[in-house]
């Protein structure tokens, strides 16, 4: 009997060493993507984006955090190439109420892992860096927000 009791006071012990955080931790870096590769995936997230927002009306605008990067110039760049006008600098007409986009890459495993989110829409997918670009390996995870 004293064996038991000591049993659970052993496990009611350990039990409160658990953290109350069901979050994963994911060791991830960000990661710059250059050349081919930043157009590839800035092309492909663009065009997967647009399938979900629809098409760029008149007074369509998206507002970006400035940025230099090459994905950031070739992100910038796809989504004026679907007629989409795209301000970085923060300078917006008063009229005009803009769409958020925030964009993440990072590199974990050896594959590149990117998102970009609206305030209604998070669109997320991996890709593995090749010569000639990347190549996308994993489907397009959406998650619509309300």
């Amino acid at each position: 009997m004293g064996k038991l009791l000591a049993c659970f006071v052993v496990v009611a012990l350990l039990s409160a060493c658990q953290t109350a955080d069901d979050a994963l931790t994911i060791s991830s870096t960000p990661v710059a993507v250059t050349g081919p590769a930043a157009s590839a995936i800035a092309g492909d997230m663009a065009s997967r984006l647009i399938e979900q927002i629809g098409p760029a009306g008149a007074a369509t605008t998206i507002k970006m955090e400035k940025d230099t990067s090459e994905f950031a110039t070739a992100l910038e760049a796809a989504l004026k190439g679907w007629g989409y006008t795209v301000v970085s600098d923060g300078k917006v007409a008063k009229d005009i109420k803009p769409v958020e986009l925030t964009y993440a890459i990072e590199g974990f495993e050896g594959q590149l892992l990117v998102r970009i989110s609206t305030p209604s829409i998070a669109l997320g997918r991996a890709y593995t860096p090749t010569a000639a670009g990347t190549t996308p390996v994993s489907p397009l995870s959406i998650k619509q927000r309300n």
